[in-house]
């Protein structure tokens, strides 16, 4: 039996989001019939987002952490619930995908009283509590990268890789010139090939400590012929401004961007956090990092996942309480602008383990799963 109507269940961050509207879009263009149900306090804005690329989405009512409005989050639990049961019927889907976090729990509910088989995917090295806990009701959960914890899970693992965005597999290719002649006719700037382009991103929020360490260090480690793409995060950029304010480098900056094929196409090296996403899109272009993992993220899973790209060279791993500027002077001068190579060396190491057929490999699961 063909996999021909799917639903996918995702919301909350981003992180879970746009892999789940990846596997939808693959979806739609080889023809199946799909639906995003969508939970968390962002799903009308991602309702939004899906059907802006014409996938049909359901903002389920809102369901706040639980943690913090534990009450709040039972009614919109239980109204949810009611809602995907119905949904779940009507569209009567041959499976159910669910991409994490405990948003996707009134649909994996409804799939389940509606005796539709569960999926999983898990965008990280250590597989959250949420696919844990359903995964003694799943056929198969898909992993980003290698589990740390997979024998937490009480389903198969397969590891298929952590879906991105079709516009970056379409771009992955570009080559360092064209990428900054683009960010160049965009934004108006003169970014020049022959300087080494730093670019600077801590995710969609941004991240303080990047905002404010960086800055100061790229002043003080007296580097020549660098220029600098820094992407602050949502009402950071007046503050990181400032501190740029003297620079005697070109600096783009940007409060965030969608098109980040430009950015990480112009890159020769990378400051960033170490969400799953993140370090997809930086095996995908083959950018060698610095990684600092975001040091709340739940069960430490961004350390995970760092930890996985520096045991296979790709990356270099500081933790946020060490990245002061005087670590990242002398990362900058002893990494960026040495001129030993490592940078190229992490560069391909990173592109070893990209996996750009993980939507593909997710829906072949599932197709060879219900067959």
């Amino acid at each position: 039996m063909k996999l021909e109507r799917l639903i996918i269940s995702c919301g909350g961050t981003g992180g879970h989001f746009f892999p789940g509207l990846s596997i939808a879009r693959t979806f739609r263009k080889q023809g199946g019939e799909v639906m995003l149900l969508l939970s968390g306090v962002n799903a009308q804005s991602q309702a939004q987002c899906a059907e802006n690329f014409r996938i049909k989405a359901v903002a389920l009512p809102v369901m706040p952490s639980w943690k913090r409005k534990p009450l709040a989050f039972l009614r919109g639990l239980c109204r949810g619930y009611r809602e995907s049961v119905q949904t779940v019927k009507e569209f009567s889907p041959q499976a159910v995908l669910g991409m994490g976090s405990f948003a996707m729990t009134p649909v994996l509910l409804g799939a389940l009283k509606c005796h539709v088989p569960v999926f999983l995917h898990d965008g990280n090295a250590r597989i959250g509590r949420g696919n844990r806990i359903f995964s003694r009701w799943a056929k198969l959960l898909g992993a980003g990268f290698p589990a740390v914890n997979g024998d937490k899970c009480r389903c198969r693992v397969s590891d298929v890789g952590m879906p991105v965005r079709p516009e970056l597999l379409e771009c992955a290719g570009i080559s360092r010139k064209e990428a900054l002649d683009k960010l160049n006719a965009a934004f108006g700037c003169e970014l020049k090939e022959e300087n080494t382009t730093i670019l600077i991103f801590g995710g969609s929020q941004g991240a303080a400590v990047f905002n404010s360490v960086l800055p100061q260090a790229l002043k003080a480690c007296g580097a020549q012929d660098i220029q600098v793409l820094h992407l602050c995060g949502k009402g950071k950029k007046v503050e990181t401004e400032k501190l740029y304010s003297d620079a005697a480098f070109p600096v783009l900056l940007l409060e965030s961007s969608d098109r980040m094929e430009y950015f990480l196409g112009s890159a020769d090296a990378v400051f960033s956090r170490s969400g799953g996403s993140t370090l997809a899109e930086l095996a995908l272009f083959g950018k060698g990092a610095f990684l600092i993992p975001y040091p709340y993220a739940a069960e430490g899973h961004q350390q995970d996942n760092a930890e996985y790209f520096e045991r296979n060279g790709a990356a270099l791993v500081i933790g946020n309480e060490d990245f002061s500027v005087e670590k990242a002077v002398e990362l900058l001068n002893n990494e960026v602008c040495a001129g030993n190579g490592k940078l190229a060396e992490r560069g391909m190491a990173a592109k070893q383990l990209a996996r750009p057929d993980a939507s593909l490999r997710m829906l072949e699961e599932i197709s060879a799963i219900i067959g």
